[in-house]
């Protein structure tokens, strides 16, 4: 071989290595995760996310939050952001779930994240890991409830809805984005920058719409004085794959998103 021929030959190795690696799904950091917060990012396919397409009728605002804004960066808050976090498979019934207790008439109403407002079929549960504030970093997945994160199935690039509760943070608007990136969203029912008080949402697998997104991201960077604002039913972005993951929290605490009787009243 000449040393003409030599890095020809290279470079149409390095192609083939790029095109196989490009057919495949591979592991990614998600954004704003630690080192060692890992989960698995599978690659759009060549010719556009479809996912990821604009809602053209749809108009974004934004309201004052109570101060004081949150302690530290919003992608580097293990309570925002769900990537931080992780979570693990709970391999455990895929089913609404009959708990006892009293029931909120107000809580946030799980099928109303679809158009259609079904009950969809539960695919997959997860194991949300805690959160040791004392390192800042991940702890073991949180014991009890046995599921705080499940997947529920969905049509690639269907439109993803506020969930309707009986709430409101003020002028005919439910919920306030905490936290939103390329694949996740966080929803808070009440007009603290935190999850201390009232529901709180998260949303992994949508592609945020991108106007509600760059909003987000504009008052974020601006001191979080506003943060984005939404109506029950509103749409915020579409499902990326078969698969969104929801977690939802009260006062703090991840509860179980199976629960008939809190997300899932009258089915």
């Amino acid at each position: 071989m000449t040393k003409r021929q030599r890095p020809i030959r290279w470079c149409a190795l390095a192609l083939c290595l790029l095109l196989a690696a490009l057919a495949r799904p591979g592991h990614a950091t998600a954004e704003g995760a630690t080192a060692g917060a890992t989960q698995t990012a599978w690659l759009p396919l060549i010719g556009g996310d479809t996912g990821c397409l604009p809602i053209p009728a749809e108009s974004y605002a934004t309201l004052p939050m109570n101060p004081p804004p949150t302690d530290r960066p919003a992608a580097l808050h293990a309570d925002l952001n769900l990537a931080l976090r992780g979570y693990a498979p709970a391999l455990t019934f895929l089913g609404l779930v009959d708990y006892g207790g009293h029931a909120d008439p107000d809580a946030p109403q799980l099928p109303s994240l679809f158009a259609d407002g079904r009950t969809p079929m539960f695919v997959a549960s997860y194991r949300v890991y805690d959160w040791d504030w004392a390192c800042n970093c991940r702890g073991a997945p949180i014991g009890y409830p046995d599921v705080t994160l499940l997947g529920m199935r969905t049509t690639p690039g269907e439109t993803i809805h506020v969930p309707d509760s009986g709430r409101t943070v003020g002028s005919g608007y439910e919920a306030f984005v905490l936290y939103a990136g390329a694949e996740r969203i966080t929803l808070k029912y009440t007009r603290e920058d935190n999850v201390v008080l009232g529901y709180t949402i998260h949303l992994e697998g949508v592609c945020v719409e991108p106007r509600l997104l760059a909003l987000y991201q504009m008052w974020d960077a601006a001191g979080r004085g506003q943060l984005p604002v939404l109506r029950a039913g509103q749409t915020i972005g579409r499902a990326r794959g078969s698969e969104i993951r929801v977690a939802i929290r009260d006062a703090g605490s991840f509860l179980d998103p199976r629960s008939r009787k809190d997300w899932w009243q009258g089915r």
